[in-house]
């Protein structure tokens, strides 16, 4: 029997992420859920596997993992993709680097980023309308590129998640409740969202008011594509986000500036899981380059006791 580490901050991860699923099951069916018990089972076995060869626990993190791996994918992937993906994921985004508390990147998005470029028909095609339990299954664009395409969206759709995507980048309004559960229970940091949503809003707006070539018009934006659900989720992931709290604005900026740029000006509909890498790698970077103003009075302090 396999046997988990405990670790109550992944389980209130999990709660925040659950009424996502139950919605994403309500919009595209029953799919969704054997799709789940695929990923969420080689996630395991896999770390399984790493973690036997130490003697350790699976930690609780690779359900969470497995989770926003399986809520960043496309209604109608092939499970074998999903499973060659989670896979990747948690071996080369975690356990090479030594497991849980070590991976200098995001397992989830590492995972979703090998097959979106390995298998990118599957990933970026066939796009299907939600309906209730998944009973209609009629592809459709995304919000994204009916903006692409200079139409309009329908902005209470947008809201309550009523549209293609991925399955848990719709519901805006999920999304939200589950970013005050998170900053309330001190889960996730305010920090992170704010400065990655709010940096992303202004570089759109400024395109936007520009009249910049394949600019996306602001409102819609920002509540279309998975900038939401990489705000609340991703860019809070605390194993590969900086500790400290400068670090953590100009990471934010970082990943907002990078996923606008990437989703206006490239050949991918969406720039996101790219920013977080990028944000990934610059991460450990800012933690080192920028001082506490805590250490920095110590050490001045030390420097004077020297000098006495």
């Amino acid at each position: 029997m396999i046997k988990f580490q405990k670790q109550p901050m992944m389980r209130k991860m999990l709660y925040a992420l659950t009424p996502i699923f139950i919605f994403s099951l309500f919009a595209y069916g029953l799919r969704v859920l054997w799709l789940g018990v695929w990923v969420f089972a080689t996630a395991v076995g896999v770390e399984y596997v790493f973690e036997k060869r130490k003697n350790k626990p699976v930690s609780e993190a690779v359900l969470v993992t497995a989770m926003l791996f399986l809520l960043s994918l496309p209604p109608n992937v092939p499970f074998w993709v999903a499973i060659i993906g989670i896979a990747f994921g948690i071996a080369f985004g975690k356990e090479v680097y030594g497991g849980f508390g070590r991976n200098v990147f995001n397992p989830a998005i590492v995972g979703r980023l090998f097959i979106y470029i390995t298998f990118p028909m599957y990933m970026t095609a066939g796009w299907i309308r939600p309906t209730f339990f998944g009973l209609d299954g009629t592809t459709s664009a995304t919000p994204l590129q009916i903006l692409r395409d200079g139409k309009s969206v329908n902005f209470l759709n947008l809201f309550l998640g009523w549209r293609p995507g991925s399955l848990g980048e719709a519901p805006v309004f999920l999304i939200i409740l589950a970013a005050i559960y998170l900053i309330w229970t001190k889960t996730a940091n305010w920090r992170l969202m704010v400065s990655t949503y709010l940096s992303a809003t202004l570089l759109t707006f400024l395109l936007d008011f520009s009249n910049v070539r394949n600019a996306l018009p602001t409102l819609p934006a920002i509540l279309s594509g998975s900038l939401m659900f990489v705000t609340v989720f991703m860019a809070t992931e605390p194993i590969s986000a900086p500790k400290k709290t400068k670090s953590m604005w100009i990471y934010g900026v970082i990943i907002g500036v990078a996923g606008v740029i990437i989703r206006t000006f490239s050949l991918f509909s969406e720039g996101w899981s790219f920013a977080i890498l990028i944000g990934n790698t610059f991460a450990p970077l800012l933690d080192e380059l920028i001082k506490d103003k805590k250490v920095k009075k110590a050490n001045i302090q030390a420097e004077k006791k020297v000098e006495a």
